[in-house]
């Protein structure tokens, strides 16, 4: 239990760096475009072979299940890390990683909506605290908030509701590690094709760049998804979920020590309540079949393979 708690801290410890990488590669010189398609490219190489070997050994993906992994990858992945990076252009990191967090009060409101029934007291109240925590955290903007950023990071909570209600169609049959390489290679693709549109795909920037892609592809994508899927075969999708909650913490704290971009007493207070609706948001869920029977964290096989839970898997993090 102790071990899977700790791999999700390495995993919320890796994706809370994510956007103060991103602020650092910026600076030196990258385009949102060449940043995303090189993270992507590079996490996908790593992936692409494991999923290979597995559909080798397991069978390929059904035609409909790769259909929807190129839709998650290639349009909604796509468009939620196009709204998150772009966001710490404008506002810190810690502000971005924070409001981000409003997307379990969100998917539990859909899903609530979509099934058509009537909504909890737990979605309720994951609403009402994720939504006042974001105005103690936003409280006036002004010159030292930008409403382009704010939007941004909440066009991208929005889309990432959508991605992981989505996401659940095709997360009981795929494994998730061949999954996240689906999604890795069509969002590669996607930011590939979209930057040689527009010019934005460039490599003339500083040569220290490549260190900022390699801890964004490596630390906070590849590291950060296995310690994810790992910690959760030990202690279940709705534990994990919950322990990442670490990773708006650790970006207010990289963001306060490595840019001097923290947060004021009364933001901490949002974020306090953010967090509480996120984790009421997370508990209201419910498993994939009514009336299902919760089954035992999967083990891992003698040749490593990570075994999905059969319900309630979250697909591909960020």
């Amino acid at each position: 239990m102790l071990k899977g708690y700790l791999l999700i801290g390495l995993s919320a410890t890796g994706f809370g760096l994510m956007p103060v990488f991103a602020t650092f590669a910026y600076r030196d010189g990258l385009t949102l475009a060449t940043l995303l398609f090189l993270r992507f490219a590079l996490a996908a190489a790593v992936f692409l072979p494991y999923a290979i070997r597995h559909a080798r050994r397991a069978g390929p993906p059904k035609r409909a299940d790769l259909l929807r992994l190129v839709v998650l990858g290639g349009v909604l992945y796509t468009a939620q890390s196009t709204l998150y990076f772009s966001s710490v252009k404008h506002i810190s990191p810690a502000l971005a990683a924070l409001l981000l967090y409003v997307y379990p009060a969100l998917v539990a409101t859909v899903s609530a909506v979509i099934g058509r029934d009537r909504p909890s007291a737990a979605i309720v109240g994951s609403m009402l605290a994720s939504f006042a925590g974001v105005s103690l955290v936003l409280g006036r903007i002004g010159a030292d908030l930008n409403i382009v950023g704010v939007l941004q990071v909440l066009g991208a909570a929005g889309v990432y509701t959508a991605y992981i209600l989505y996401g659940d169609r095709v997360s009981g049959s795929v494994h998730p590690v061949v999954m996240t390489a689906c999604v890795s290679a069509a969002a590669a693709v996607s930011f590939l094709l979209y930057g040689a549109a527009t010019g934005d795909l460039r490599l003339d920037f500083a040569f220290r760049g490549w260190l900022w892609v390699l801890a964004l592809a490596l630390i906070s994508t590849v590291v950060a998804i296995l310690c994810f899927f790992l910690g959760m075969t030990l202690i279940g999708p709705t534990r994990a979920s919950i322990g990442s909650m670490l990773e708006p913490v650790v970006s207010i704290v990289a963001s306060a020590a490595l840019l001097s971009s923290g947060l004021t007493w009364l933001q901490l207070l949002g974020a306090a309540l953010v967090l509480t609706g996120a984790t009421a948001g997370v508990l209201s869920r419910r498993p994939s079949s009514p009336g299902a029977q919760p089954t035992p964290p999967p083990q891992l096989s003698r040749d490593h393979d990570v075994t999905p839970p059969r319900s309630g898997q979250p697909p591909p993090r960020r």
